[in-house]
């Protein structure tokens, strides 16, 4: 896959998440979500639904399979053998979402040989957009033009990581997820000295900031699936930063047949 056509596909997914992005704002501002319970008992609302079918119909143009959390999931036999995908989260944070909290997202990654190479976050409610691929490097995009060429984008973006003032360990912490094993882990740092502030973000917002900058480890001691976390890793990967598997310290990796993913740990 040369450069040129890399270049093409990350434009197109920015023209899908903000797209999508249009198409949640207008739920998000309306009186009725519409709220249903998923198998699994996390919430979906029409928002999601509205947000897959605008990114399908942007990506659907390529001849890469896609997979969406609110798409049809085929068995591992009939997608072990695909050298490219698109990993989809129309709505990242949908329990933000209906917190009314504006910090839920568009998530679509380009994922080669298992490898989150290039992903777009896009955080609708303010309209900035996180981009990245690896032969490029990341972006933040906080002035959305009417063009999403790529060009374009990056002449009005930052490169990430932003200059930023060390003030001790920045730690991201989850609005919605702060168990034990994560408190252990804060505790062992200033057990070590360390000086550590907490910066609590909701949805892939929380490696967006990893990416940036702005915050220098993010431990995750709990469940998240590939569409949660597929474009922030490249986006953070890109930007010079890592993810690890807790533990064993191996990349994750992505369209496995069990698409929950190990614990893991991102920083700077």
């Amino acid at each position: 896959m040369n450069k040129d056509y890399r270049k093409e596909l990350l434009s197109a997914a920015i023209e899908a998440c903000i797209k999508a992005g249009k198409e949640i704002l207008e739920v998000y501002q309306s009186d009725d979500f519409n709220v249903q319970l998923k198998s699994d008992d996390s919430p979906l609302t029409i928002a999601d639904q509205r947000a897959h079918h605008a990114i399908v119909s942007v990506l659907d143009q390529f001849e890469i399979p896609i997979l969406s959390e609110e798409g049809t999931h085929l068995p591992y036999e009939e997608r072990k053998d695909w050298k490219e995908c698109w990993i989809v989260d129309p709505l990242d944070g949908t329990k933000e979402f209906i917190k009314r909290n504006d910090e839920f997202t568009v998530n679509v990654a380009l994922v080669i040989d298992g490898k989150a190479v290039a992903g777009v976050i896009y955080v609708p409610v303010y309209q900035q957009l996180y981009f990245a691929d690896e032969l490029l490097g990341a972006f933040r995009c906080d002035e959305i033009t009417e063009s999403t060429q790529l060009e374009v984008l990056m002449s009005v973006s930052k490169n990430l990581p932003l200059e930023q003032k060390k003030r001790g360990i920045r730690v991201v912490g989850s609005r919605s997820h702060m168990n034990e094993e994560t408190r252990l882990f804060i505790e062992s740092l200033r057990d070590n000295g360390d000086e550590v502030e907490m910066v609590s973000k909701g949805s892939s917002l929380k490696l967006c900031l990893i990416a940036e900058g702005s915050a220098d480890v993010y431990p995750r001691y709990a469940p998240t699936m590939e569409w949660d976390i597929a474009a922030g890793h490249a986006i953070v990967s890109a930007s010079g930063a890592v993810i690890k598997q807790l533990g064993s310290g191996e990349d994750l990796v992505y369209n496995k047949a069990d698409l929950l993913n190990p614990y893991f740990i991102c920083k700077r």
